[in-house]
């Protein structure tokens, strides 16, 4: 199992990992290591494929997974939501406690607080980024924005996600500086298209909420097709999973 390591100065009982595509045993279009079971993979290699990540990260429970709908809601994990819960951001306090989100494009953000008391991740898809999960994430800490640190995962990057005009707007009505992360894109169609950037989307929504500590960004699920699911790029595909959590003694 390959996994990336978010560069953060995050304190030493936190932990947090995101997947890459290898090391598991799901068969094409899904190879290999794909953590999602909603995408059509076969179950059992879906579940041989979560069992391996218990395994090689020593968890002592499954994480929670979430059913995510492109939304900006937050589960406390610390109310035992059990099942699936509808959510695109889970947040806790206790340790050994696993926050998870699942992408193939989509932004994950980690977060921590400075003392390591909690942590949690989110799943900002442009809609769920639109609509506020980030800032419904950074609510839900105890502690003030300032004293948060959050890591943006692998997404897709600003030369390769090509959006409509709706989705400019529905940034720029927010804030009229997320212009500055959409560039014009060259379309043979009289519709207008553009590039965007969701890790400066990101950096912006975030910053306005008072998180000045923000680290991560700059890889490109599109582009690395041999490390990252790619739904944009390939349709029917796998998923990545981002994971961060308290480590405690057992």
């Amino acid at each position: 199992m390959n996994v990336i390591t978010p560069d953060w100065p995050a304190p030493k009982q936190v932990r947090a990992i995101t997947t890459t595509r290898h090391g598991g045993v799901s068969l094409p279009p899904f190879n290999s290591f794909n953590l999602g079971g909603h995408v059509g993979d076969a179950p059992a290699d879906v579940a041989a494929n979560r069992q391996q990540l218990r395994e090689d990260l020593s968890l002592s429970a499954e994480p929670y997974w979430l059913s995510q709908i492109h939304g900006t809601t937050v589960a406390n994990l610390d109310n035992d939501p059990g099942g699936l819960p509808e959510a695109d951001a889970s947040t806790t306090r206790s340790t050994n406690t696993v926050c998870a989100v699942l992408t193939a494009d989509c932004l994950p953000v980690l977060f921590c607080d400075q003392a390591g008391t909690q942590v949690a991740a989110a799943h900002a898809g442009w809609r769920g980024l639109a609509a506020g999960v980030l800032e419904a994430t950074v609510a839900s800490f105890a502690t003030p924005p300032e004293q948060i640190m959050a890591w943006m995962g692998p997404a897709i990057g600003p030369q390769a996600f090509e959006v409509g005009d709706e989705v400019r707007q529905a940034f720029c009505e927010v804030d009229p500086a997320a212009a500055e992360a959409f560039v014009a894109a060259p379309s043979e169609a009289n519709e207008k298209k553009w590039l965007a950037d969701v890790y400066r989307l990101a950096r912006q929504r975030l910053a306005a909420v008072g998180v000045k500590n923000i680290y991560g960004g700059g890889r490109c699920t599109f582009t690395e097709a041999d490390d990252f699911y790619s739904f944009r790029r390939d349709g029917k595909t796998g998923r990545m999973a981002s994971l961060v959590w308290i480590a405690g003694g057992n």
